[in-house]
């Protein structure tokens, strides 16, 4: 049972805004501190990507677990919790959360699809992976992959480096140049 009033709990679910979140807001300074350039909820690209980064071809999502699903419990037939790390679904109207977090999961899928039918990357980055705890991991792992998605698109096709040899901490390449 709700212990607010349908007045109390209408305020508090119109409080909740999709876009500007704390989430989103510290990605958005991970980024640019790193020097990551963006746009933000680009009206063009389907699913409304809460970042664009046009140079990488890349939409990032930040995604709140409970509202997108994340680790959603799931029960066996016993009665044993197979996961539940960071979505709990509400005991009040279970049928409701269930079937509107199922529906938020199914047009995530369908909105990455057609972004990578346009030729998109898609990343989802999840509210408890901006936990303090691992924050820092999650933003360099991003600018990592940000900039391995760029350097694989601008690779130079069937012209590999020479392989120069080492030998004593010294290039044999750059003795035969003198």
């Amino acid at each position: 049972m709700d212990y607010l009033t349908t007045e109390q709990r209408h305020k508090n679910m119109a409080a909740i805004h999709s876009k500007d979140t704390k989430p989103e807001m510290i990605v958005r300074k991970g980024l640019w501190s790193r020097g990551f350039r963006y746009r933000l909820n680009s009206p063009r690209l389907p699913g409304h990507p809460d970042l664009v980064l046009k140079k990488y071809r890349t939409c990032i999502f930040v995604n709140g677990c409970f509202w997108h699903g994340h680790n959603v419990e799931v029960r066996s037939e016993e009665g044993e919790v197979k996961s539940s790390e960071c979505c709990k679904i509400p005991h009040t109207r279970r049928e409701f959360w269930v079937a509107k977090i199922k529906k938020n999961q199914e047009r995530d899928i369908e909105t990455q699809k057609r972004l990578a039918e346009m030729g998109w990357h898609c990343i989802t980055i999840w509210e408890c992976e901006l936990k303090p705890s691992k924050r820092e991991q999650t933003l360099k792992s991003l600018a990592f992959t940000l900039n391995k998605i760029w350097l694989e698109e601008h690779a130079v096709i069937g012209k590999p480096y020479p392989q120069l040899e080492e030998e004593d901490g010294m290039l044999k390449a750059a003795e035969k140049q003198i």
